[in-house]
């Protein structure tokens, strides 16, 4: 870690405890976007655990930081409801996008269940070879001593092919599934639209554009015999195929932005931890057969590609020692309880064969846990083997460019060098 960022962390540090407590918003997207967001989730993990945010653009919310809590609330799902959105933000009334991680049981449960065989063992055991040779052929054709982005070569490329492999999506168009990715997610102030005031005009343009491919892709599917793929699944399932085009947008996002961005962001992060905490690095590669499993896990954890879940009460709760009343905002902060002292020996260390290295809040807990959870976890197990076999090192030579986002947890760009 150079000077400049211990730099920054300490005069975050320094903001952080001397600002009034009230004052404290964990959604501002700049804190992760410069990766200064630490100390204000450990003071309120601290001082309030359970904190109120009166004044923020997308309304007042509560903010959950402790591990303990966060697993109360998300395994709650009767007093804490997921509709209408597991972001900060409500959706726009002309613009609403019913997808079923925003759901509740009954049509929760119907939906999810329709989707979960892609991602199931018997499909994961047919994916894993595959899976490996596009991994070996990416990294065969990385320029050995050389500078290049990782995240574009690497920690896309891998995903988006698995991605376009689960709709059966033509194979030549795949980055457009990165692009819808990122549109879906990106916050206005972005390089992914013109200008702050034609983002949301530009985000639909794009989205709409995305559904009417995907409109294409059903209309084949519907007409022809059942198939494994993620498209004809939707067409065919009974919960699902008199889906409107807003509902099959609001999944469709759902599914591209939970089937390639959070493990694309995992795969960053490991080689950005690995450079970070060089002996755990040393460790890896002195025994990767022992180390690759509890390092894919401790990864997700360490990262957290998704920052938080929203959900709203659904009656008046009492969470340590404080009120939330029914309607609240709740967000669960799963970047904090990954990091909460109490709960996790030295948070803040990457540390790869930690004890109980699976227990993180990454994929989140109860009827929303993440379906693709295993999936995630054989890409980055793959990747990492496959590394292992053909570099002694990868070296980052620059600090990352962070998402600018309070939502996702990811990185635009990691500049590295490979060893031979």
């Amino acid at each position: 870690m150079d000077d400049g960022h211990i730099d920054k962390q300490a005069a975050a540090r320094a903001r952080a405890y001397s600002m009034p407590l009230e004052e404290i918003d964990p959604a501002t997207p700049e804190l992760f976007r410069d990766d200064v967001m630490w100390p204000y989730f450990e003071r309120l993990r601290k001082e309030a655990p359970v904190h109120y945010q009166a004044e923020h653009e997308f309304g007042p919310y509560w903010s959950i930081t402790r591990y303990n809590d966060i697993m109360a609330v998300d395994t709650d799902h009767a007093s804490f409801s997921s509709e209408p959105s597991i972001t900060i933000a409500d959706p726009k009334d002309d613009f609403k996008l019913p997808m079923f991680i925003a759901m509740d049981p009954p049509k929760h449960d119907a939906q999810r269940k329709t989707v979960s065989p892609i991602v199931a063992g018997p499909n994961l055991q047919a994916l894993e070879p595959i899976i490996r040779e596009r991994a070996g052929k990416i990294l065969d054709e990385l320029p050995i001593g050389e500078e290049f982005d990782w995240v574009d070569k690497v920690s896309i490329e891998l995903t988006t092919m698995t991605l376009a492999t689960l709709f059966d999506f033509p194979w030549e168009d795949r980055r457009k599934l990165t692009r819808w990715s990122d549109v879906a997610t990106a916050g206005p102030n972005t390089a992914f639209f013109s200008s702050p005031e034609t983002a949301e005009d530009e985000r639909r343009a794009e989205l709409f554009e995305c559904v009417d491919y995907f409109m294409r892709l059903w209309n084949e599917r519907v007409n022809a015999p059942p198939k494994g793929d993620l498209i004809s699944m939707l067409a065919h399932g009974e919960s699902t195929r008199n889906m409107d085009r807003m509902e099959y947008l609001g999944n469709l996002i759902l599914l591209i932005v939970g089937g390639n961005d959070t493990t694309r962001n995992s795969i960053s992060g490991s080689v950005l931890a690995l450079n970070q905490f060089p002996d755990e690095y040393r460790k890896l590669k002195a025994d990767p057969e022992a180390m690759i499993p509890s390092m894919v896990s401790e990864t997700i954890r360490w990262q957290t590609p998704l920052a938080h879940m929203r959900r709203n009460a659904t009656r008046d709760v009492e969470i340590g020692g404080k009120t939330i009343r029914k309607g609240d905002k709740v967000i669960m902060w799963y970047v904090s309880g990954n990091r909460d002292e109490e709960v996790i020996e030295r948070p803040n260390d990457y540390w790869i064969d930690r004890p109980n290295v699976r227990r993180h809040l990454s994929f989140g807990f109860g009827i929303h846990r993440c379906v693709g959870n295993r999936l995630a976890e054989l890409q980055l197990k793959i990747i990492w083997e496959e590394i292992l076999k053909r570099f002694s090192t990868i070296e980052v030579v620059g600090e990352p460019r962070r998402v600018l986002s309070s939502f996702v947890k990811g990185y635009e760009t990691l500049p590295v060098i490979i060893r031979a």
